[in-house]
């Protein structure tokens, strides 16, 4: 682990605090989630059942995943077996890549990654193979050639991030086709984060890549609670697969923290059950955000890209005459009271990235407009 140090969001994050800047950093939203789910997770404390839950997770939730998935996107999986609760997502990636690949083997991932990825495929002993994405029509994605040249004899799976942060990117059918096809012709496994898939505006769809030929069998289907319901700190999360990856990723999840909290797990499991109109709502407020931030920055001067789906609004600085995001974003907190994460420790090659910066825009609109007042007046960007 040489060389990952503290990270980006906490170091953001403390110089927000520091400096008494907006937080358009790190990825949280500052206004609670759904009240029906907000009491359950109560009534749940106040019942006593603030003991270890089941390892696998409450059958309650595991049964409340499948039938989502079944619900929303067709697929079927048994909560007995094929679905297992995790303490997040950032455990249930951490699990499987260490579950599935090992010294010797290579992992890829498209750049730029949420920075867990790198680091779980450095604890496993495995290499980290890098497609990069890059921006063309207005949005990001990646060279179907490139990704092929990835694949050596040594690629164990491929790790797919869908609604993609940072860039917003929603992979198309198109684009997942080409992803499926390699798998399958190269009997590689998938690993893929989902954790925003209710979260997609305008026109895109968010399409499971464990939904294509041949890749129920071979995918670790990942999401979580914390983005879907505003509840980021409760860190529940699952995994869907065949049974034979989830018995191997249950066996890594054990030793890391044996089980999550129970009370999250009810809650959780009545909102995927009983809350899906509240989170239509915020997918409409989180686009109708995203469209108040885009036209702030833009006005600022940052060439900003269109994110299809998440919280995050990718900005390139040279417009503004920068060239370097790292540097960029240590000094904005003091010069403007704004404080944006750089987009380039996303990538195995910062320099691939150096003149991107990410900023949320899942914030009250207030903020947004606080936020947008500070860069535009409050000192030169």
């Amino acid at each position: 682990m040489r060389g990952f140090g503290t990270t980006i969001f906490a170091e953001m994050s403390a110089l927000a605090a520091a400096t008494g800047a907006i937080n358009l950093g790190q990825g949280f939203p500052d206004e609670d989630g759904p009240r029906g789910v907000l009491r359950k997770a109560v009534e749940a404390i106040e019942g006593g059942r603030n003991q270890y839950p089941p390892g696998p997770g409450l059958p309650v939730l595991r049964e409340a995943v499948a039938a989502q998935r079944l619900a929303r996107y067709g697929q079927s999986y048994d909560p007995e077996t094929e679905i297992l609760v995790t303490v997040g997502a950032t455990e249930a990636i951490a699990a499987a890549v260490l579950a599935l690949a090992g010294p010797g083997d290579e992992v890829i991932a498209f750049e730029p990654f949420y920075d867990s990825y790198a680091a779980s495929v450095a604890l496993s002993g495995a290499a980290l193979r890098p497609v990069t994405l890059r921006p063309e029509g207005g949005r990001f994605t990646f060279d179907p050639d490139e990704l092929r040249k990835a694949v050596t004899p040594r690629t164990r799976a491929v790790l797919v991030n869908s609604p993609h942060n940072p860039c917003g990117t929603v992979f198309t059918r198109e684009e997942l086709s080409a992803i499926a096809d390699l798998c399958v012709e190269h009997d590689l496994l998938a690993i893929t984060d989902e954790v925003y898939e209710y979260l997609v505006f305008d026109d895109a769809r968010h399409l499971p890549l464990a939904s294509f030929p041949g890749m129920r069998e071979r995918t670790v289907t990942i999401s979580s609670a914390g983005k879907t319901f505003s509840v980021t700190g409760w860190k529940t999360g699952w995994v869907c697969a065949p049974a034979p990856l989830v018995a191997a990723v249950r066996t890594v999840k054990q030793f890391l923290t044996y089980v999550g909290a129970g009370p999250w797990q009810e809650a959780v499991a009545y909102g995927l059950a009983h809350e899906t109109a509240w989170v239509e709502e915020l997918r409409l407020a989180l686009q109708a955000k995203r469209d108040r931030l885009m036209e702030g920055l833009e006005s600022a001067g940052f060439q900003v890209f269109r994110p299809e789906g998440t919280y995050f609004v990718q900005a390139d600085l040279r417009p503004l005459g920068h060239e370097d995001g790292l540097a960029f974003a240590r000094a904005l907190p003091e010069r403007t009271g704004v404080v944006c994460v750089p987009t380039q420790v996303f990538y195995a090659d910062p320099a691939r990235g150096r003149h991107y910066v990410r900023f949320a825009f899942c914030k009250r609109a207030e903020v947004i407009d606080a936020a947008v007042a500070r860069l535009k007046g409050g000192g030169p960007v």
